[in-house]
């Protein structure tokens, strides 16, 4: 679909709500990828959500989008902190026009991205704690460090967040996934966080895990009041 600013996938939910506002899960693919990858969850997931999967900004080629640039390095991946931050001005526009445009629960917002996509699933949820219920974010690494500072500390107090990685990740070291885990655990964030033996992939196991705590914090009276 293309109204909004951000061309996305909808699935729309099977299970009816009484109260015609579904909880919107927005799902943020990785680097080279597009709106039709993620997507392709959703029939694992939860049936209450409203499934909203968006393309990147940025193209790259052919049915292959970003949300920003990156340059590999030896060293590894390099990101320009003005390219993040443009992506994050463009991510949270159309998360408003979201809220506004379909018939979603604001108090029941869950964000998940892959990769890259974890990256800005990390910016739009730490920046933005009182509007979002919870957040999965997968084979990812930490956004840079200009977007974790002045962090609302008291609104991020026990915000769910799952992160998982694979040990065998040849494109996103583990290394990042650990270097994640590490910088959240000094946040008062509420952290679930799993490796498994897989590369730069959702594995079953990790797609099982996921789909359960997505429906566990569903259930729970922790979305946003």
């Amino acid at each position: 679909m293309t109204s909004l600013s951000l061309v996305h996938n909808v699935v729309k939910p099977s299970q009816p709500d009484s109260n015609d506002r579904f909880p919107l899960l927005l799902l943020l693919h990785g680097y080279g990828s597009n709106e039709n990858d993620l997507v392709e969850l959703s029939p694992h997931l939860d049936q209450r959500f409203l499934v909203i999967s968006a393309r990147a900004p940025l193209t790259l080629a052919p049915n292959m989008f970003a949300w920003f640039p990156i340059e590999f390095l030896p060293g590894g991946i390099s990101v320009n902190v003005q390219d993040a931050k443009a992506a994050r001005q463009k991510l949270e526009t159309f998360f408003e026009e979201v809220l506004t445009h379909y018939p979603v629960d604001p108090k029941k917002v869950f964000i998940m991205g892959f990769s890259q996509g974890a990256v800005m699933s990390y910016i739009l949820s730490l920046l933005n704690p009182g509007r979002v219920s919870a957040t999965v974010a997968m084979s990812g690494r930490m956004p840079p460090q200009e977007f974790l500072n002045n962090l609302n500390q008291e609104e991020l107090e026990n915000f769910p967040i799952f992160v998982c990685h694979g040990i065998y990740d040849d494109v996103i070291s583990i290394n990042s996934g650990r270097e994640c885990k590490a910088a959240l655990e000094k946040m008062p964030v509420n952290l679930t966080y799993h490796e498994y033996e897989m590369a730069h992939q959702v594995s079953y196991e990790s797609l099982n895990d996921i789909s359960q705590w997505l429906t566990a914090q569903l259930n729970t009276n922790k979305t946003k009041t």
